[in-house]
């Protein structure tokens, strides 16, 4: 299938066609014909699938087949969890629409307020959100929901980490008179999800497009063993002197730890940059700016950078903290390997992460294999796998005879 098979308006198929784009990927070639049908959608699609496109294509298209009669607030709002998310789906929106005359915006966090009032009084087509951000505008009466007709979730799973849930909730009431829901999540494991699904969808059509096999055999999996946290540091200096390592994103857990990591970094003469949260707007644009151009060839990150950091030729994601959450895991390693390329992804594993790497290695449904450097070689017994209980046998007991009378 190519695009020229989904009914796409001839002057978003050129759009997409300068954007270098031929082929739909699964979860477009499911979803948009779908999604044009005015159908709600609930989407299983992990990072990586071509989800983005998936809603943004029937949304646009949506747009052009009624165009608005009057100047006015948003009619597509795309919800998403983190800043970088939202920075991104407005990227790509504003690809799709050039020269189509329809107009974006965004409202996040960490933005001057000067700033928002002066984009939010224009006419508005499609606004990319944070839920939290948008919450405090309507509260003030800035922004006006009765005028979605779409209303797209992306990333459910992680809003509702972040404990989102209530406010999308809210924002939904506000846009109780759209035509059409898109909730997509990298997974629907769980009620959570399910829940959040029957609050918000009306009778979905349910899509899932986990990538295939041969799509994640594009990314190499190994784990390294690390006797303790200077044998850790050892480690990583060795995986980033790698000359095939040219753009490299390190996972930690936290903040504290990514100011650690950097000052180790920077005694080792390593030049890096950091995304984590709780900076300012201006700061996070900088840092991946720099490292999407090239300047600086590594960034440490916080799971803040996991979904919405889209940038192309990342060779190597790096755990140099093992996640707790197999999931989280799946996103991380998704930031190498995009548009086809392919990419590798290095765990360093400690004695108490062993547990958490079997969880994710049942997560992904294959083997995460171990590489050793011969002069940096383990020096402690790798952990057993826990052994299952084996509770003895009963033996049944034999029914009683019943007594004479």
């Amino acid at each position: 299938m190519s695009f020229d098979n989904l009914e796409l308006d001839p002057r978003l198929l050129n759009t997409v066609t300068k954007a270098g784009y031929t082929t739909p990927t699964s979860v477009q070639a499911e979803v948009i014909p779908l999604a044009m049908e005015q159908k709600d959608i609930l989407a299983n699609a992990p990072t990586g699938t071509g989800k983005t496109a998936a809603y943004l294509l029937p949304a646009i298209q949506h747009l052009l087949d009624f165009p608005r009669r009057d100047p006015g607030h948003a009619r597509v709002l795309v919800l998403t969890p983190t800043r970088e998310l939202a920075s991104q789906v407005k990227a790509y929106a504003d690809k799709l629409l050039s020269g189509l005359g329809l107009t974006t915006g965004t409202l996040t966090g960490g933005v001057d307020y000067n700033q928002d009032d002066e984009m939010l009084g224009k006419n508005l087509d499609l606004l990319v959100a944070t839920p939290g951000r948008l919450m405090d505008y309507i509260e003030k009466e800035k922004v006006a929901c009765r005028d979605v007709e779409i209303l797209v979730i992306d990333e459910a799973d992680r809003m509702l980490d972040m404990g989102f849930g209530p406010t999308v909730d809210r924002i939904a009431a506000e846009a109780r008179w759209r035509k059409q829901t898109l909730l997509f999540s990298a997974t629907l494991e769980g009620n959570a999800v399910e829940g959040f699904a029957r609050e918000l969808l009306q009778e979905p059509a349910r899509i899932n497009s986990a990538p295939s096999r041969r799509e994640r055999k594009k990314i190499a999996q190994y784990y390294y063993r690390a006797d303790d946290a200077g044998h850790k540091l050892a480690l990583l200096k060795r995986l980033l002197a790698d000359e095939t390592c040219t753009k490299a994103v390190i996972f930690v857990r936290t903040r504290e730890r990514v100011e650690k990591l950097i000052a180790q970094m920077d005694r080792a003469g390593i030049r890096t940059n950091c995304l984590k949260g709780e900076m300012p707007q201006a700061k996070r644009d900088a840092a991946v700016s720099r490292f999407r151009d090239g300047q600086i060839k590594v960034l440490i990150a916080t799971d803040v950078a996991a979904r919405g950091l889209d940038i192309q030729g990342i060779t190597h994601v790096i755990n140099y903290d093992l996640p707790r959450h197999a999931d989280t895991y799946v996103h991380r390693i998704g930031r190498t390997a995009r548009a086809g390329a392919k990419g590798i992804a290095i765990s360093i594993v400690e004695a108490h992460d062993h547990p958490y790497l079997g969880k994710i290695e049942r997560y992904v449904g294959e083997p995460i294999r171990r590489r050793v450097f011969q002069d940096l070689k383990p020096q402690t017994k790798e952990p057993s796998a826990p052994k299952k209980s084996k509770k003895p046998a009963t033996k049944a007991k034999k029914p009683k005879k019943p007594k004479r009378k």
